[in-house]
């Protein structure tokens, strides 16, 4: 039997296979039929990937409040008429066997940005914008708005968004909640000197930068359920030479996150520095999340052109990490995990459908 299609239990969750699908965003919400509120694109992008044998599914970031999306296309959880509408897309994906996640996000200093096949260019309020927020009045890049530095009083706000997403999320039926502390993003910029400029509680120091992290994960860990998983995204590196956040410093936020609740991280890198080169090649960053399991004893998730059946088997096998996450591969073949299984001799659900085509 392949170590890929072994199941993956967490607290009282088992998840059917180590083949997981990663957070992409699609920029496909309509604000003029409901901000942040999934539809028909959503319920068949996801839906494909079920039929296909995906162990687990973790919806694309999923904003806390309307402020904390990227673009006006993202979706959110912060009303009922989301949830609502996630509910149905989530009951099919455990139609197929497949374990429902959700990630749940801010986007800092990084919202209010057009979607990327429109450019990806900031947004003025005359085109569905808002001011974005931050750590510190940094912009992203130049071009970019300078962001309102949040107050702890608006931290402490934000913090119960997370909170109150994650009840949300529970109610939509989801079984994975994972939170967005990667790519740039808000908890991202308060981890990282480069982004955080602060001077009080939350800033400075490592323990500092990583307060607000610590204290989104409690919040949610508070209102998720014992017996269900919570995963963190991290970016392992900010890919700078200096005054970015560095591998060394998410060995040590793993071994807090641990401590506070988290069962696995979620390890990508990148998107907090603009203009950075990254040395991107197959599997480029698997040793980041083979270095955090093997120093901290987390379970972690690896993720970063991973495009083969062959080389997702061996890194779960040399033990570098506990599942894959796959990415754009799982955009081009919405059935990886079946044919993984057929070239592998593993075993995925298989819709009663489907039947006269297993083999």
């Amino acid at each position: 039997m392949s170590a890929l299609f072994d199941p993956f239990t967490l607290r009282s969750l088992t998840i059917p296979n180590r083949l997981w699908m990663s957070p992409m965003c699609q920029y496909s919400a309509d604000p003029d039929k409901g901000a942040g509120v999934p539809h028909d694109w959503h319920f068949v992008h996801y839906g494909a990937r079920a039929a296909g044998g995906t162990g687990l599914i973790l919806v694309e970031a999923t904003a806390v409040s309307p402020e904390g999306r990227i673009s006006p296309g993202d979706l959110g959880i912060w009303n009922d008429t989301q949830v609502e509408a996630f509910r149905k897309i989530v009951g099919f994906l455990k139609g197929q066997g497949t374990v429902p996640g959700v990630q749940l996000a801010h986007a800092g200093r990084k919202a209010s940005t057009d979607a990327p096949w429109r450019g990806g260019a900031p947004l003025g309020s005359d085109q569905r914008g808002w001011q974005p927020l931050g750590p510190s009045p940094v912009p992203f890049d130049e071009g970019h708005p300078v962001p309102d530095e949040l107050s702890e009083e608006r931290i402490g706000e934000i913090t119960r968004q997370f909170a109150d997403a994650a009840r949300r999320a529970l109610a939509a039926g989801f079984e994975v909640a994972e939170i967005h502390g990667a790519h740039g993003y808000l908890l991202h910029e308060f981890l990282s000197p480069h982004s955080n400029h602060r001077t009080d509680g939350y800033g400075g120091s490592f323990e500092n930068r990583v307060r607000f992290a610590l204290e989104v994960v409690d919040a949610v860990r508070a209102v998720w359920p014992e017996e269900l998983p919570l995963f963190f995204r991290v970016s392992a590196t900010d890919w700078l030479e200096e005054n970015g956040w560095t591998p060394e410093d998410t060995v040590r936020l793993a071994a807090l996150l641990k401590d506070h609740g988290v069962d696995l991280l979620d390890v990508s890198s990148g998107g907090n520095a603009a203009g950075v080169r990254i040395p991107v090649e197959p599997g480029y960053q698997v040793p980041f999340a083979a270095r955090v399991r093997r120093e901290t004893g987390l379970p972690v998730a690896a993720v970063g052109l991973i495009t083969e059946a062959e080389q997702a088997e061996k890194i779960v096998t040399n033990g570098e990490a506990d599942a894959v996450l796959l990415a754009r591969e799982l955009l081009r073949d919405p059935y990886f995990a079946r044919h993984a299984a057929a070239e592998l001799g593993g075993q995925v659900h298989n819709p009663d459908q489907y039947h006269r085509a297993v083999r």
